[in-house]
């Protein structure tokens, strides 16, 4: 592999403007995070892991629906921001190129892994060791930017697995994985998991009162996100 996007914590000098924009934002709260807390279904209970938490959005909604949540990020800021947010998880600054080695094998109910697969370079050694975490009955969910859609952006060929780099609108500058389809599926197969549903989001009834045009063209264009929920493969 000659492109990597490293292990640099990208979000960490936006961190506090990352915070503003998803708490209400269009895609991170009527679209991405309903789909993935619908894929995790009842967690009230449970043990969740939330794996690159980010500020601690999806981590405060699960601790409000009863979960007990563990979070992990590799940008301190960020975790800073957990920490303020859900004083009652429990979070660390971590980067995912490393194991998990504070957390005992089968040890969660759930694993959360909330777009962040693009920005891992190692993405099925990192699968594998969200897997080992796992109980046996658990499950993974996991979305990432809809591939259809980033080839409709980039060009290029779809198959091809490359690193890009852009300038989002807020002047942000992000490094990530652009991959088809077939190889994050081939990649959790690899890791030991099953897929067991594969969803494309729309947005909710609320977004259309958000945004129209862009309610519209989400709900008939593959241009956002997907979420995945995946089991361990019980045939090891």
């Amino acid at each position: 592999m000659t492109e990597v996007v490293g292990s640099h914590p990208q979000y960490d000098v936006f961190a506090d403007e990352y915070l503003e924009h998803a708490r209400d934002g269009f895609h991170n709260a009527h679209y991405d995070r309903p789909a993935c807390l619908e894929l995790l279904g009842d967690v009230a209970g449970r043990r969740v892991l939330d794996a690159a938490c980010g500020p601690g959005l999806y981590a405060e909604e699960l601790v409000a629906r009863g979960a007990h949540v563990t979070g992990l990020d590799n940008s301190p800021r960020m975790i800073e921001l957990c920490r303020h947010r859900v004083p009652s998880g429990e979070f660390r600054v971590h980067d995912l190129a490393d194991r998990l080695d504070w957390l005992p094998d089968g040890s969660v109910d759930l694993v959360l892994f909330a777009l962040a697969l693009e920005y891992v370079d190692d993405r099925t050694s990192v699968l594998r060791e969200l897997r080992r975490v796992l109980r046996p009955d658990g499950a993974l969910v996991l979305s990432r930017q809809h591939p259809t859609g980033d080839w409709l952006r980039h060009g290029g060929s779809y198959f091809d697995v490359r690193v890009i780099e852009e300038v989002w609108s807020k002047g942000w500058r992000v490094r990530y994985w652009l991959a088809p389809l077939e190889r994050t599926c081939e990649e959790l197969r690899e890791a030991g998991f099953l897929i067991e549903r594969l969803v494309e989001p729309r947005p909710t009834a609320r977004a259309a009162e958000v945004d129209p045009a862009r309610y519209e063209r989400l709900t008939r264009e593959p241009t956002g996100f997907l979420a995945i929920r995946a089991v361990p493969d019980p045939r090891g």
